[in-house]
């Protein structure tokens, strides 16, 4: 055992003294030689950089005739083989064959196969899919990724300035190409100035080198092995935790462009492997390099792991391409590694590309922490991407070194659970990502900047957290997640949709981490409707009795294991000094927690008994959480966890029918999974309408309008005949996509003749154009139609033509003035028909459907583009149609017309005609609709596949039943004659974690210290190559007794290993010799030598 500890310590001497030893690496040069074709990061060392900023953009295509068919286990080739062939046997006239994947995971059992099929119909797929062992046939997708370098506005700077990942949308097909003259690119962030910050290194920043050290502090993951008796073993194992808690043990996985195999930065590069066709695992890139080194880079520019398990998966080509089976077969190589921390700084909207989805949770599943980036589509909300956006995955936001959220991280909510439902808080957590220095390509480092760089960042906090747990055993996708979201320092004056549970602390989630018993957790952890701007949009809006309930979604945690049940029913528990009696509470909940994480919906909604009440109420939900026991726990059968949600509400007097406006969410449709097209066709690199169009999305600024001119907003996720319209002034109907039921159509027309009004804010409809912004992929020879235009105005047309109303398919643009409001018309329609009593206000506006189709420019005079009516029945409401939403939609919006919304709801609700348009020099006689014919539906379309409305029937699409309006099942209460806690939000605690008892490394001794540069200076900073941050900053007496420590013992070693060795060394037995007879006995010696034998 002496011998064994004296080795291990010799070891780490050798390990250690060369990285004292190294010579300092110069900074890094410029590389002229790559070629533009392909764009590399450019270096950043010299005095000046130039001026480009980097724009990133993710785009997939489906591949035709090739389909990934997945399969309900792992089987062999052979298997997978005779699967398909017996499946398609009786299909004898077609032609198929399995795509070979030559790649480090062919040669093991796999759980899908890439086929390609030719002239595939729908009744072949789903003979594959009747095979008891196939799961599922989908598409095979190609994805691309394109890094591109433009000019700045911006003049040179000098290298410590920051470069911009920066990104129009991610959108699922490439372009509308439909002329260079209509199809001008206007990316959203194109007047966004560079973000400039001072290079510093992000470990350091975030306190990583505290636990590098924690083992001079006595402060070790191992320490609590030893007895504090033996003072000298205690010691070392101190010492040894100061090289072993640098991510040591951890394999931590880069799903990127590759690393060079000889990169200066690295020194644990465990395996590289290629799932792309190249033949090559090198970086021709850079930015598979920059995120490696963020998480485990060596020098210069420290990473947080540099003595972890990196292990590269290289599945982006340099042409930017990869393929959802290469991402599948990674994925499974990963399982089959062990994979402990997988980095993936890639997403899309997509989050119904159900292979992928698939093949990420199993990953979780089998314990791989997964961290992803939430995305570039900032400042939008609704804009998340996948996978960051599933609850298995820590999903990260990005900040600047001052604080505040990026301009470009993407904002919740989730868009899964719309429109019945709400979205889920995201992201999770948010760190730096703005300015962040990461290795070169081939050497040296630079700056960057997007939730690509903020995604590795934790990724390397991770893995660093993980080397310092004592029990490896209890680090996995839940228990990780919730230290880190329960140690987050909450950032002032910033909502839950922007910093998640705020912003990343590194050694609050490691005390956390190192006191952690198995538990459920919840995310949100409580519910303070009164709690502003953190809650919003919850905290924007009181509630009141008979309005809609609200739907708060939360996510539970199961840190006990990969699955799990909530036991019996969650409790509603109001608290009677705190009025909690005065709140209904339904609870909705995922029936198996899988993998480690379920949804629980809370509905809130006010009891009939305060409906003139004005206050605050609050109770809490009891929730019980089980798992099956590990095979190492001490309980036996199950593992239970009980977590409480305490909910706080404002409740006011039901506000009068004039005041509240009911939005039309049931009638939105978004991407996925359809082709919907956005509503200004001048968007060509944001071709999609993926942001749910939600009042809380890409609505957001018309809400917040709305709320301040007292009107309260309420959203309708279901159709039309589920709501009371005597409790509401105006239905609010934008952008809307969906077809209607005829059962809404007559309700509608019954609850207008009984007071209630209408406001339709319409879009495009051209089936010309529509089949013009169809494109066809030269490499997948696929092509792509719109289900729909920026509206369904035919749909819409049948809704209103009772009236006497209509929309027309021209398609129109322009600015103009009304009521002295500058104004702008993106893609909109015009009005058709009108009853000859209304009031029609039109403008002069460019024919933008000629200009699609034909590249002309053409002005039409006196287009109908606003009616006001008034319903003749007695007491009957009102209906205003505007043919254009983009001025109250966030995502493209030039020239808001709010205060025109406005104006709309004092005729709806007040019958208050404004005088400035209904005297208005632009009033026109309503148009009759003989003009033109009315747009009719585009022929051949697939609404029917993802509408709520229709459903297939023999080539011709038909209503389908109609559904059942939700009704909600209201929690039993449990009163407690108890006061409630006065402040819900203390920080955000486990179950059995006190923050107070984790003693912590002395963090001011060794507290980085970052300076600015001085003008002029190098942005490079001179560090020795192989020395950390932390321990190069030292004092030099702090480190005297360190080397007199490890000179004595390295003393000691020798001296024991010696004594070993001679001790256990062998004694050589001397050959016995016969004694001579000597003649002269006394003669011998008395001479003093010895006879010759």
């Amino acid at each position: 055992m002496i011998t064994l500890a004296a080795s291990v310590l010799f070891g780490l001497l050798v390990a250690f003294v060369p990285l004292v030893g190294m010579e300092p690496m110069g900074g890094a040069k410029l590389d002229p030689d790559h070629a533009p074709s392909v764009e590399p990061l450019p270096s950043s060392s010299g005095s000046n950089c130039s001026d480009l900023t980097l724009k990133l953009e993710f785009s997939t295509k489906v591949v035709e005739h090739e389909y990934i068919i997945g399969f309900t286990g792992y089987f062999s080739a052979k298997a997978r083989s005779l699967y398909i062939s017996s499946s398609l046997r009786n299909a004898a006239a077609l032609e198929w064959r399995i795509v070979p994947r030559q790649n480090p995971a062919s040669d093991f059992p796999s759980d899908f196969e890439l086929v390609h099929i030719r002239q595939a119909s729908t009744g072949s797929l789903l003979t594959l899919e009747d095979h008891p062992y196939i799961k599922r046939v989908t598409p095979q997708r190609k994805v691309f990724r394109t890094l591109k370098y433009t000019p700045s506005p911006e003049p040179a700077a000098p290298c410590n300035a920051t470069r911009s990942w920066q990104s129009s949308r991610p959108f699922r097909r490439t372009s509308l190409s439909l002329g260079t003259g209509f199809w001008h690119a206007t990316g959203r962030h194109s007047s966004r100035r560079l973000l400039r910050a001072i290079p510093r290194h992000v470990a350091q920043i975030l306190q990583a080198d505290v636990l590098w050290q924690m083992g001079h502090t006595g402060q070790t993951a191992k320490s609590h092995l030893v007895d504090s008796s033996h003072g000298g073993l205690n010691v070392g194992l101190k010492m040894f935790c100061l090289f072993l808690c640098t991510g040591s043990g951890v394999k931590v996985a880069v799903f990127d462009t590759g690393l060079s195999e000889k990169h200066p930065h690295f020194k644990n590069v465990k395996e590289r492997t290629n799932w792309t066709n190249e033949k090559t695992l090198d970086d021709g890139l850079g930015h598979g390099t920059f995120v490696a080194g963020v998480i485990a880079s060596m020098r210069e520019c420290q990473g947080f792991a540099p003595d972890s398990e990196l292990h590269i998966f290289r599945v982006f080509t340099n042409n930017q391409v990869s393929y959802t089976s290469w991402f599948l077969d990674a994925f499974n190589y990963a399982i089959l590694k062990k994979i402990d921390v997988l980095n993936l700084s890639i997403g899309g909207p997509d989050f119904m590309d159900h292979p992928f989805v698939d093949k990420v949770w199993e990953l979780t599943a089998n314990k791989v922490i997964m961290v992803s980036a939430i995305g570039n589509d900032g400042p939008l909300y609704g804009t998340l991407n996948n996978p960051a956006d599933q609850m298995d995955v820590i999903g990260v936001g990005g900040i600047d070194f001052e604080d505040n959220i990026a301009r470009f991280s993407s904002r919740g909510m989730t868009t899964w659970e719309l429109p019945g439902g709400y979205g889920r808080v995201k992201p999770d957590i948010v760190t730096y990502g703005s300015g962040v220095r990461g290795s070169g390509m081939k050497e040296g480092c630079r700056s960057l900047s997007g939730t690509s760089v903020a995604s590795p960042v934790v990724a390397g906090a991770v893995t660093l957290l993980a080397s310092t747990v004592l029990n490896r055993e209890l680090v996995n996708p839940a228990s990780m997640k919730q230290a880190l979201i329960a140690s987050a320092r909450r950032l002032p004056g910033v909502n839950m949709f922007e910093q998640g549970h705020g912003k990343l602390d590194l050694i609050r989630a490691y005390q956390i981490l190192n006191s952690y018993k198995p538990q459920a957790s919840l995310s949100p952890s409580y519910i303070d409707l009164t709690e502003s701007p953190y809650m919003w949009p919850y905290c924007s809006q009181p509630i009141y009795y008979g309005g809609m309930p609200t739907i708060v979604n939360v996510t539970i945690l199961n840190g006990m294991g990969v699955t799990g049940r909530i036991v019996d029913k969650p409790v509603w528990q109001p608290y009677l000094p705190q009025n909690g009696d005065h709140v209904d509470v339904a609870v909705s909940y995922a029936p198996v927690l899988w993998p480690w994480a379920g949804y629980l919906a809370v509905s809130i909604s006010v009891a009939k008994k305060a409906a003139s009440w004005e206050g605050v109420a609050q109770g809490h939900v009891m929730v019980t959480v089980a798992s099956p026991a590990e095979n190492n726990s001490e309980a036996a059968g199950e593992q239970t966890s009980t977590v409480k949600l305490p909910i706080k509400v404002k409740i006011v007097p039901t506000p009068p029918r004039s005041k509240r406006v009911l939005w039309d969410q049931y009638h939105n449709l978004r991407y996925p999974p359809g082709y919907f097209p956005r509503d200004n066709l001048r968007m060509k690199n944001d071709p999609l309408d993926w942001n749910g169009d939600h009042i809380h999305t890409n609505f957001k600024d018309m809400y917040q309008h709305l709320r301040s001119m007292g009107y309260f907003v309420e959203v309708l996720g279901a159709p039309i005949i589920c709501f009371d319209a005597s409790q509401y002034g105006t239905l609010l109907m934008v952008d809307s996509e969906e077809e209607y039921f005829p059962e809404e159509i007559t309700k509608l027309r019954r609850d207008i003749d009984n007071g209630l009004s209408l406001i339709v804010f319409s879009d495009w409809y051209n089936t010309s154009v529509m089949r013009k912004v169809k494109f066809y992929d030269e490499n997948t020879r696929q092509w792509w139609m719109p289900d729909t235009g920026g509206a369904n105005v035919p749909a819409l047309n049948d809704l209103i033509s009772v009236w006497g109303m209509a929309f027309s398919d021209g398609l129109y643009e322009g600015d103009f003035t009304l009521a002295d409001h500058d104004m702008y018309y993106a893609s909109g329609c015009s009005i058709a028909r009108f009853p000859e009593d209304g009031i029609v206000i039109a403008k002069n506006l460019k024919d933008q459907g000629l200009e699609v189709l034909k590249q002309e420019t053409a002005v039409v005079e006196g287009v109908p583009i606003l009616g006001l009516y008034q319903t003749p029945s007695d007491g009957g409401g009102r209906i205003a149609l505007y043919g254009d939403s983009n001025c109250i939609d966030d995502s493209h919006r030039q020239k808001d017309c709010f205060w025109l919304l406005d104006a709309l709801l004092q005729y709806t609700s007040y019958s208050m005609t404004p005088p400035s348009l209904s005297h208005s020099h632009s009033r026109v006689p309503p148009p009759t609709g003989a003009e033109r014919p009315l747009p009719q539906r585009l022929e051949g379309n697939h609404l029917y596949r993802y509408s709520k409305v229709l459903e297939a029937h023999l080539g011709d699409p038909k209503p389908r039943p109609l559904p059942a309006c939700p009704h909600l099942s209201w929690a039993k209460p449990q009163p407690l004659n108890e006061t409630a806690p006065s402040n819900l939000w203390k920080h955000q605690k486990l179950l059995s974690v006190d923050l107070d008892k984790v003693a912590l490394p002395n963090m001011r001794a060794y507290r980085p210290q970052v300076r600015p540069l001085s003008p002029g200076e190098s942005g490079a900073w001179d560090i020795p190559g192989g020395i950390m941050p932390g321990r190069y900053n030292q004092e030099v007496g702090q480190t005297i007794p360190v080397f007199a420590f490890l000179g004595a013992m390295v003393v000691l070693s020798f001296f024991m290993v010696q004594l070993t060795k001679a001790k256990s060394k062998p004694k050589r037995r001397k050959p016995r010799i016969k004694r001579p007879t000597y003649l002269q006995p006394q003669a011998a010696t008395a001479t003093g030598k010895s006879p010759t034998v």
